[in-house]
């Protein structure tokens, strides 16, 4: 299973926001935000973070995108 976090990078440009000040408003490293841009995992407490600045859902930061290889 694979995780998108389009839904971000869209919520970010939608708030006028860069990835540095989402950083220094959530305590979140840039390795962390290195990590989500590779599409790799991050922890929850990073998740929960962002949805508690954004005062958002966890689907308006990731979204599931099903592995082809699991799906047959």
């Amino acid at each position: 299973m694979s995780f998108s976090y389009k839904p971000l990078w869209k919520l970010l440009i939608d708030q006028e926001m860069t990835k540095k000040a989402l950083m220094q408003a959530t305590g979140i490293s840039k390795s962390t935000i290195d990590k989500m841009g590779r599409g790799e995992y991050v922890s929850l407490e990073v998740i929960d973070r962002i949805c508690t600045h954004f005062q958002c859902n966890v689907s308006d930061v990731l979204a599931h995108t099903p592995d082809e290889k699991q799906s047959k």
